[in-house]
């Protein structure tokens, strides 16, 4: 865990920085430093949270992902509120399409447990109701990430090799993700430069449009048609009609 002050240069140290107006804590020096930069430039805690979240998605693929969902819990002006970006299960999901598919569980791989994206929507909502920013900018360090590319840490290098070792060579639904993360049919190896132009690209689609384009535009669109052709059960009314929940509103006599 490491803490910079930002009101100083970033300076990466294996020690701790600490300072006392901000601080930024992730997986990744980059991460963290893209967190920074929106506070250098006058964001908030919310700007720096949502510009780390996206920055992880490139920096750190196998762990965090845009298929995966968001929880939120922000405290402003003495109240806390709290936001549900956990997506719903596909309309065409039912527990009798597992047992007629001879499953007494939801496997853990395939299409079978994958529910509706959630974190797309929840950046959207929190830079809405809390940002300082426009979105756009706040996007701009993971775009340039995964466009330009980022050096693989040795830790992140270990998890990508695992992931490598559990999907790759397997066909199938992994076909997409050999494709995008063993660029030349191998996980990174600590040092290396990884780029993905094509994640740059739908980052900035989600940057352009605030998220919509990934619910009600060409990225749904592209979700929907993948899933219906490999099998999936997500359909492009799953991700239209998903929306994020705030669920928690309190003050500080509650």
């Amino acid at each position: 865990m490491e803490y910079y002050d930002y009101t100083q240069p970033f300076v990466s140290r294996r020690s701790p920085v600490m300072g006392m107006r901000g601080a930024v804590a992730t997986s990744h020096p980059l991460a963290a430093q893209a967190g920074m930069r929106m506070l250098l430039v006058g964001g908030n805690a919310v700007d720096a949270a949502i510009a780390t979240a996206a920055a992880l998605v490139v920096l750190e693929p196998t762990s965090c992902g845009l298929g995966g969902d968001a929880f939120a819990i922000v405290w402003d002006n003495g109240q806390m509120h709290g936001l549900n970006a956990s997506g719903r299960a596909p309309e065409g999901l039912s527990a009798e399409a597992f047992r007629r598919a001879g499953m007494t569980k939801v496997p853990t791989e395939g299409w079978a447990p994958v529910t509706t994206p959630g974190v797309v929507s929840a950046w959207s909502a929190l830079s809405r109701r809390f940002g300082c920013l426009p979105f756009r900018e706040v996007m701009e360090p993971a775009i340039e990430y995964a466009r330009e590319g980022a050096p693989v840490p040795p830790v992140i290098a270990s998890y990508w090799s695992a992931a490598q070792k559990r999907f790759g060579g397997r066909g199938g639904v992994f076909n997409e993700f050999e494709l995008a993360f063993l660029p030349g049919g191998r996980a990174p190896l600590p040092g290396e430069v990884y780029r993905n132009p094509d994640l740059a690209a739908t980052l900035q689609s989600i940057a352009d449009s605030r998220g919509e384009s990934f619910y009600r535009g060409n990225l749904a669109r592209a979700i929907a048609a993948h899933s219906e052709a490999t099998g999936g059960f997500l359909t492009l009314r799953d991700l239209a009609e998903h929306l994020p929940e705030w669920v928690l509103r309190r003050n500080r006599s509650t």
